[in-house]
């Protein structure tokens, strides 16, 4: 039987999260839904106790699988689990459920609508973030709208749906992977993706979805400073790749 949906989950050290029983929402989530799906956990090389925690749950329930990459970084993470779905349309989203598999019956709908990849999107304002995070967020966007994808407000939502098989052409032509990380960044490379979407003439909609910070995973301690210095020169770095024509 085809299936329809193919949910990927990057994980890099969620034990913690893992331990509030994630795995098992989506599975019962999806359960009660009359499309076919697979659920495809992508880890990213962990070095807690997630992998074995992940194996254990997908001897129970077959339509989760799991893939066991070398370290890169959640692109890398991402990008395999993409290459291994099977799905007609393929959703990612963050292990921590800061955005609830529910949400996707807010995206699918869409995709009837001949939109090739659909975005959720938190906005412009993130309530439970501090006034710093606030700052660099907004700082983030403002050079991001300027310079690339001036109609998207929010593209570095860790819950992206797109039609498989353009997927698949968008990761063979960004230009990230040429390049492993050495921990577990984040970056904007959701920006290099959503940019050659649209030099490739695919149709993008941003649709507003539930975000609420869940993430309790001990083993991803961010510095944002570091971090928002790392995406503004992601942005450049694909503003001169583009310069220089490497996504014509």
């Amino acid at each position: 039987m085809k299936i329809y949906l193919s949910v990927v989950i990057p994980m890099y050290n969620e034990k913690e999260n893992l331990k509030r029983g994630v795995l098992g929402e989506i599975k019962d989530y999806l359960e009660k839904q009359k499309f076919s799906w697979e659920v495809i956990i992508s880890d990213d090389g962990s070095t807690d106790e997630s992998r074995e925690m992940v194996r254990n749950f997908v001897q129970k329930f077959p339509n989760f699988k799991l893939l066991e990459n070398p370290h890169g970084g959640k692109p890398f993470a991402i990008r395999s689990g993409a290459e291994k779905a099977s799905g007609e349309i393929c959703v990612f989203t963050d292990m921590d459920q800061s955005t609830p598999i529910s949400e996707i019956e807010k995206i699918l709908p869409f995709f009837k609508a001949d939109f090739d990849i659909v975005i959720g999107s938190r906005g412009t304002v993130r309530k439970d973030f501090p006034w710093y995070r606030r700052l660099m967020s907004w700082g983030f966007r403002s050079l991001r709208r300027f310079l690339l994808l001036r109609d998207l407000v929010d593209t570095q939502c860790g819950f992206k749906a797109f039609k498989t098989s353009v997927g698949k052409r968008i990761f063979g032509r960004m230009t990230i992977f040429q390049r492993r990380s050495k921990g577990w960044k984040v970056g904007a490379w959701d920006v290099e993706f959503l940019f050659v979407a649209q030099k490739l003439g695919f149709k993008i909609k941003e649709v507003p979805i539930v975000w609420v910070d869940k993430d309790v995973a001990l083993g991803k301690q961010r510095n944002f400073v570091k971090e928002s210095r790392e995406m503004f020169s992601e942005i450049l770095r694909v503003k001169l790749n583009d310069w220089k024509g490497k996504y014509d």
